[in-house]
């Protein structure tokens, strides 16, 4: 099995808690960090719901990287108080660089 320790993964969500891509970036952000890999999430329309999902919201205390559109977050009525700095509210940009930044980037629509 091939060293995968230090690399990059972006992840992006676009899926509400109800649908099972929820799970499965759980599960593979765990694996991911098993194997010592930086894993971004970006949650977008209506994955921003995740952030009420405990299984995604609590990825960051493992250290995953978690971005959210704030349009998003806007147009689905997700309230942006009380996250801490563990979570990043920002724009497409954002995205844009994680996708250009990690070694690997998979969507889950």
């Amino acid at each position: 099995m091939a060293n995968l320790e230090g690399k990059k993964l972006g992840l992006l969500l676009s899926t509400p808690p109800t649908h099972p891509n929820a799970e499965t970036v759980a599960q593979l952000s765990k694996a991911a960090q098993h194997a010592k890999v930086q894993v971004y999430l970006y949650l977008i329309d209506e994955g921003v719901k995740n952030l009420e999902n405990p299984t995604i919201r609590d990825l960051t205390d493992s250290g995953v990287k978690l971005s959210v559109c704030a349009y998003g977050c806007q147009q689905h009525k997700v309230s942006t108080d009380g996250y801490g700095p563990d979570v990043t509210f920002c724009g497409l940009v954002v995205l844009s660089q994680i996708v250009t930044g990690c070694d690997q980037f998979v969507a889950f629509n």
